[in-house]
């Protein structure tokens, strides 16, 4: 008998995109709950590292809480990729890259109704990046390993706009940029 073209899966495509979006979560408490067992069985060796693996759990699930918290769906053109210490954007209309060893600033730009992330480089190069864009949950951990970063800041800044319909928006309204991150240190030398 032939397919009808489809494939076949035991579970939906929106619960499977549910359940991969949580994944990360999921793995975390798993982990937590197995690390509950080991105090449970108890002991002077298991009851330790019982509560060892009940840290590790709930670190990871925080981590991918936040992660899920930082990802937007996809509804911007563009790929982003962060490949060996570097930042790459490509789209339709803009592009580049940036080095995060030689970036001296984050700032989030509001421009009619849509979100960017501006990254600016030690040598005036900047980088505008639609936050919404394919890949852009691994800036993520880009930015965690920023000195000085604030990540539960940011995920406070990252809430949905409220009341901004982009097509209320006039092209006149000027954007808004909100200060993210700044490098310390790196001042102009006289």
């Amino acid at each position: 008998m032939k397919s009808s073209g489809m494939t076949d899966s035991l579970i939906r495509p929106e619960a499977m995109a549910v359940l991969t979006r949580w994944r990360e979560v999921g793995f975390g408490a798993g982990i937590a709950v197995i690390g509950l067992w080991l105090v449970w069985l108890g002991g002077y060796v298991l009851g330790p590292l019982g509560f060892a693996v009940v840290a590790l759990g709930a670190g990871l699930a925080l981590t991918g809480w936040r992660r899920l918290r930082f990802a937007q769906s996809v509804a911007a053109p563009g790929v982003v990729e962060v490949i060996e210490g570097e930042v790459r954007f490509f789209g339709p209309t803009l592009g580049g890259a940036v080095s995060l060893v030689d970036l001296l600033e984050i700032r989030l730009v509001t421009m009619r109704g849509h979100r960017l992330w501006r990254l600016k480089q030690s040598d005036g190069q900047t980088l505008l990046i639609p936050i919404d864009a394919t890949g852009a949950t691994a800036l993520y951990d880009a930015f965690a390993g920023l000195p000085g970063f604030d990540m539960p800041g940011l995920l406070a800044v990252l809430q949905p706009m409220q009341g901004v319909d982009s097509t209320s928006v006039s092209l006149a309204d000027q954007p808004e940029m909100r200060m993210i991150w700044q490098r310390k240190g790196r001042g102009i030398v006289a």
